[in-house]
């Protein structure tokens, strides 16, 4: 019997997407997470008495400042290599991009394997025969798997592979392949890395995603990991696991319906919250608050929503206790329909049919987008490129702003009706 952990995209030193311009985030806190998180698989693979831990592309963010990054991830490799583990890496996307990676000497115990094939390596003790190949330029179009070795008999047969697979959202489409021509392989297990979320493609053999070891942005909530293998003597696979992250990004979706009063909301958010924290083991967390549903505080919420997130923020910090950062509050409440809509025939009514029609029509979105398009060329580049970052020639993304924005505007201009 033996085992491995198998882990992927840690993403060493991420600059976790400018979350320093965020008012009041733990900036120091995640500057160090993905270092920590790498610490806990090092951890894991002590405390298991692990033979070999397989590390599936994007190690790094891209290329480094200085050395100090590629010294760090040394050290912790150096903490295995006492403990007679062998490290096995193939490089990603990211590490591609990276000009001190190639040139970085690494620990007797690291393999790194080749860019311009596949390659194995063998162990003795536990029997295993390791099948891999690193990305050689940030975007690998190619299926690199098409020419992977031959199993090995009489060994455990793994594959490594940096991989979009068939396909996932969210991720480039780098190096695609199918379940199935891994499966003709012969392999026992396919140890993949590029997706971010933990999912296993299949059991027979095994094609694994492990997810990246700590999230970086509510695109990547929920616990993040690596997974624990343990192979018997007969071969077969027990897999398990095992988070990782220190910091845990989580949204949470407080429905308003039926409250009459904004600090209802503020109430049930804290409820929410509450329990959010005893299910994560009172770990720090990073939210993202959207609330929804028809209620008729929807218009209070919607004529102030400074004061109302601050609200919710200072819940958060109460209920908390101070572990619990609120990254953004978003508001797609809206008001029931007996009252949502202003009087006929006047400036108001004509407002909100413009922005129903154009959140109902995919023509005229695609048509504002297309307007819209040579805005959007000259925005920065940064905000563009964050997680939240603008998408004004995204039909899609422009449906969501307009239901967003429509009760807060409709809000504040009704408020200001009553005040004149």
């Amino acid at each position: 019997m033996f085992c491995f952990v198998h882990a992927a995209d840690i993403h060493l030193d991420s600059p976790m997407h400018k979350l320093e311009a965020y008012d009041g985030a733990p900036v120091e806190e995640f500057r160090l997470s993905t270092r920590r998180a790498l610490e806990n698989v090092v951890d894991l693979a002590l405390c298991e008495k692990a033979n070999f831990v397989l590390i599936s592309g994007d190690l790094y963010d891209g290329d480094w400042k200085d050395y100090n990054t590629g010294l760090y991830f040394i050290n912790q490799m150096m903490r295995l290599g006492k403990a007679g583990i062998q490290v096995f890496v193939v490089a990603g996307n990211h590490d591609a991009a990276s000009t001190i990676t190639r040139s970085l000497r690494m620990p007797d115990n690291v393999t790194l394997f080749a860019a311009n094939r596949a390659e194995t390596k063998t162990m003795e003790d536990p029997p295993v025969a390791i099948h891999g190949r690193s990305f050689a330029t940030p975007a690998e179009k190619k299926d690199l798997s098409a020419d992977y070795p031959d199993p090995v008999a009489g060994r455990f047969n793994i594959g490594m592979l940096h991989t979009c697979a068939t396909g996932r959202s969210g991720h480039e489409p780098y190096a695609p392949c199918t379940p199935a021509r891994l499966e003709q392989a012969g392999y026992q297990y396919w140890a993949l890395g590029h997706v971010h979320e933990h999912e296993i493609l299949c059991k027979n053999p095994f094609v694994v995603f492990p997810g990246n070891t700590q999230g970086r942005h509510i695109r990547e909530a929920g616990p993040k990991g690596c997974a624990l293998v343990n192979v018997t003597d007969s071969g077969e696979i027990h897999l398990a696991f095992k988070p990782t992250d220190v910091v845990r990004w989580s949204l949470i979706s407080v429905d308003a319906s039926g409250s009459r009063d904004p600090r209802e909301v503020v109430s049930a958010f804290a409820d929410q919250l509450e329990t959010l924290i005893s299910q994560n083991n009172a770990m720090p967390l990073a939210v993202r608050v959207e609330i929804t549903g028809e209620t008729r505080s929807a218009g209070e919420l919607a004529a102030d929503p400074d004061r109302w997130t601050g609200e919710i923020r200072a819940a958060a910090m109460e209920t908390g206790m101070g572990r619990v950062w609120v990254e953004k509050v978003r508001f797609f409440c809206r008001l029931p329909a007996d009252i949502d809509h202003p009087p006929s025939g006047g400036a108001m009514e004509e407002l909100v049919s413009l922005f129903e029609d154009l959140a109902e029509d995919p023509e005229a979105r695609e048509e504002l987008a297309g307007e819209l398009s040579d805005f959007c060329r000259k925005l920065p580049g940064e905000l563009k490129q964050s997680p939240d970052g603008i998408q004004c020639n995204d039909p899609d993304w422009i449906k969501a702003l307009l239901e967003q924005v429509r009760p807060e505007l409709v809000g504040r201009l009704m408020r200001k009706g009553e005040r004149s």
